[in-house]
């Protein structure tokens, strides 16, 4: 016994001897459908304009999320938070096991632990210490001419 298959178009359900399977590339990605020659032409016709449409477009990254201006610059050196938390545990201090640190503990480790300062550290620390060798007139002994230092004195 003898079959017949019918195809119908998948875009407007209509049956018909010109109905055949296409095939078509997208987005580096193929694809078929069931269609008539009219649904075909457009097709072709609604690809030619994407493509057209791609080659005048230009891409959307994903946005990543920004860290903190605090957090992109290390604040330990050769030292990790890990080693921070054990410190801290050995210490009998309550840490969390993830996430963000408490500044008071990092340098608390960094008091203990001198050479896990960054040069960031030490660049604010030697700004401190100008900063309490300021005289009472308020200039540092750095700017003052030796005139100054001397009258200061």
């Amino acid at each position: 016994m003898a079959q017949k298959v019918i195809l119908v178009d998948d875009l407007d359900h209509s049956e018909g001897d010109d109905v055949a399977r296409r095939e078509f590339p997208l987005l580096n990605r193929t694809f078929a459908i069931d269609l008539s020659d009219a649904n075909q032409q457009r097709l072709s016709e609604a690809l030619a304009f994407i493509e057209e449409v791609l080659e005048n477009a230009r891409e959307v990254k994903q946005a990543s999320r920004s860290k903190k201006a605090a957090d992109t610059s290390p604040r330990l050196r050769g030292y990790t938070l890990t080693d921070v938390r054990e410190w801290a545990r050995e210490q009998g201090l309550d840490v969390p096991a993830r996430g963000k640190m408490a500044d008071e503990v990092i340098e608390q480790f960094i008091a203990a632990h001198p050479d896990a300062a960054t040069e960031d550290a030490a660049t604010e620390d030697a700004a401190t210490e100008d900063a309490a060798a300021e005289d009472s007139t308020g200039e540092s002994a750095e700017t003052a001419t030796p005139q100054e230092a001397a009258v200061g004195a």
